[in-house]
């Protein structure tokens, strides 16, 4: 079973804020298998001695790298904790404090050091975060399902939710459309199933509307067609067809993952359409220098970034001058991180993605707010 702790965008803001003499960020590959999990907490102490050689090859405080190294050892110590993981474990680090998250995302294996944490893989867990709303819909029965990345998929009580079509409708009249007492066809039933769409388009607004949660359909036609015709409330194009009567929560999160995944992948495809049109407007860059200026400045409007790679150096903060720096030194920092941190906090969409979903597989993707 996975043990998630996924950060919130203010958890992120606030670490894209954070400074400190020693900031150390680790990204390592766990196992939410138990058994397993010895090798991971040998790569932390090898990637926290990393960490320390880069601290001391500054000169840096020994006292508050004794205090550093206190946190970590403290951490591999902790039996419990890593007897519940996921897929990777993303560590923050200074000699203060330590904060940890438990993702379900595989990433690489990183330490950087500096006077600022290092967040472009942690972004991934915000760009894609596996959460959502389903409608499972029958004329039987009716549920929301809320799915989350780092809990078990729950059923929400949304107040004055019919229970099915004869709680709206009415059972006489569901026995007998025509008068005739036989089934009536698909055609003649459309105009109750249409009042029992209404009746939870109803109840549904004001829960969902609130909400930036994708909502997926779970239902067989002619239900699924009659709530996208008559519904306020926008669902994803695929759905989890078939009746959902006898899915639990949890298989309908599992049959949920495969449509959030496409949607993701569509989210992908419409920057790319988008960054082909604007290239002829000269408002899109793939080069850094133009991206740090444009971040400096609010220009971004769009960012795709390489979740992977490192570029070390530094962003001037007046004028977003790039200064390249060497890899492994403790007063570098990511550039391509801090571009998206400033990007984020100017309003831009940020999507931490691989390279080969970047547009000419650079270490980002720029689409600006004007000519560059």
């Amino acid at each position: 079973m996975y043990y998630i702790d996924m950060p919130s965008a203010a958890e992120i803001g606030e670490l894209n804020q954070a400074r400190a003499d020693a900031c150390v960020s680790i990204y390592l590959p766990t196992t939410p298998l138990s058994r397993e999990i010895e090798q991971s907490r040998i790569n932390l102490g090898n990637l926290a001695k990393k960490a320390v050689s880069q601290l001391e090859s500054r000169g840096f405080d020994k006292r508050r790298i004794a205090l550093l190294q206190e946190q970590f050892e403290n951490l591999q110590a902790d039996v419990d904790f890593w007897s519940h993981q996921a897929n990777s474990l993303a560590i923050f680090a200074t000699p203060e404090s330590i904060r940890t998250y438990r993702l379900a995302n595989q990433l690489s294996e990183i330490v950087e050091v500096s006077d600022r944490f290092h967040l472009k893989p942690l972004l991934r867990a915000v760009t894609f975060p596996h959460v959502a709303h389903i409608l499972a819909l029958s004329e039987n029965a009716v549920r929301l399902i809320e799915v989350s990345a780092d809990m078990p998929a729950r059923e929400i009580k949304v107040p004055d939710m019919p229970e099915n079509l004869v709680d709206v409708v009415g059972e006489a009249t569901t026995k007998d459309y025509s008068g005739t007492g036989n089934r009536p066809s698909a055609q003649g039933h459309t105009p109750y199933l249409s009042r029992y769409v209404r009746k939870i388009n109803a109840v549904l607004r004001p829960v969902l509307m609130r909400s930036d949660r994708p909502l997926i359909l779970a239902s067989a036609k002619p239900l699924e067609t009659l709530f996208r015709s008559l519904s306020s409330i926008p669902a994803l194009p695929d759905t989890i067809a078939g009746n959902p009567e006898h899915l639990s929560d949890a298989e309908l999160a599992s049959a949920a993952r495969p449509v959030l995944d496409a949607h993701y992948a569509d989210k992908i495809k419409d920057f790319h359409r988008l960054f082909d049109d604007r290239t002829g407007q000269n408002r899109t860059t793939t080069d850094i220098s133009d991206a740090a200026r444009l971040a400096t400045f609010g220009g971004i409007d769009q960012l795709l970034i390489d979740i992977d790679s490192v570029v070390e150096g530094y962003v001037d903060d007046e004028s977003g001058e790039i200064t390249f720096g060497a890899e492994e030194d403790a007063a570098s920092y990511g550039i391509v991180d801090e571009i998206a941190g400033r990007a984020f906090r100017t309003g831009a969409r940020v999507m931490a993605v691989r390279r080969e979903d970047i547009p000419g597989r650079h270490d980002l993707a720029v689409i600006s707010r004007y000519p560059v």
